[in-house]
């Protein structure tokens, strides 16, 4: 990958800024947008794995084929030499993942971040995709409380031959992912719900390896904690039920996670976290 980021600029346009992170082969970079003077993210994906190549050419097109404001827009695609660029919106922020460091959030912020999730989500669903990797890791967050449903790699259309092969983190796969079996869009409010959980308690529902995490949630349910408002832990037991025919759609979820909106500029989602995250009973 040396070659595209000693040039510098990409395609004459996008110049190169700082690394930003790095997932397997690709890596990501703030770029400058010389014609449009605007920051951009740039993914470099250095080709040559077949798996991999197919992995990052699928989640280009699927993000390209969505539009909503809870997913990173593609801006523009290409290849310098032997290695291809994507060009794409710049989220200045962190992840899920990174934020409950800081601590726990509150039911209402809760609520204001399920509500923008599960929306995305019902869009994603409503075009017939299924994310299939719900995690605090692929959610980003940026400092106007806009959260983002990233990384499309694990994705697949409905309309494709059916993919049982159980992908993903596997603390946050719905049984049907670990018994094998089809998986649509209930997976992704499954996972959603322990993500919402997460937040609430400040660690994952399922620790351990992969085999005790996978095998811990076919003998038991999540345990919700006893101080969680009774509408909101009836919503997070109806997400992560076992059976998917029972899961509400992520549509519906968006609509009971809806927050009052007197309640938004008193809770602000990313503001005044409530605890330090606490050790696990």
């Amino acid at each position: 990958m040396s070659s595209a980021t000693v040039n510098r600029v990409l395609a004459g346009r996008y110049r190169l800024a700082g690394k930003l992170g790095e997932t397997g082969p690709v890596e990501i970079h703030r770029g400058w947008d010389v014609v449009l003077r605007r920051f951009v993210a740039v993914r470099l994906f250095d080709g040559g794995d077949p798996a991999a190549d197919r992995r990052f050419d699928h989640e280009i097109r699927t993000l390209a084929a969505l539009s909503h404001p809870g997913l990173l827009s593609v801006y523009d695609v290409g290849t310098c030499g032997d290695t291809a660029f994507v060009v794409m919106q710049l989220v200045e922020g962190t992840t899920l993942r990174d934020r409950l460091l800081d601590g726990t959030f509150t039911p209402a912020q809760v609520h204001a971040l399920g509500h923008q999730l599960a929306d995305t989500l019902a869009h994603v669903h409503d075009r017939r995709v299924v994310h299939r990797g719900v995690t605090p890791s692929t959610i980003l967050l940026d400092g106007a409380d806009t959260a983002y449903v990233t990384d499309f790699g694990p994705a697949r259309s409905l309309d494709s031959t059916a993919d049982t092969t159980p992908v993903g983190a596997t603390a946050y796969l719905a049984p049907e992912q670990v018994r094998g079996d089809d998986v649509g869009p209930p997976a992704d409010v499954y996972a959603l719900g322990l993500v919402l959980l997460e937040c609430l308690t400040g660690y994952r529902e399922y620790p351990g390896d992969r085999v005790e995490a996978a095998v811990a949630r076919l003998h038991r349910p999540p345990e919700i904690p006893h101080d969680v408002p009774a509408g909101l832990t009836r919503l997070l037991r109806s997400m992560t039920a076992r059976s998917a025919r029972r899961r509400p759609t992520a549509a519906r979820c968006a609509a009971a996670l809806r927050p009052a909106p007197a309640a938004l500029p008193r809770d602000r989602l990313l503001c005044g976290v409530r605890t330090a995250t606490p050790a696990r009973p």
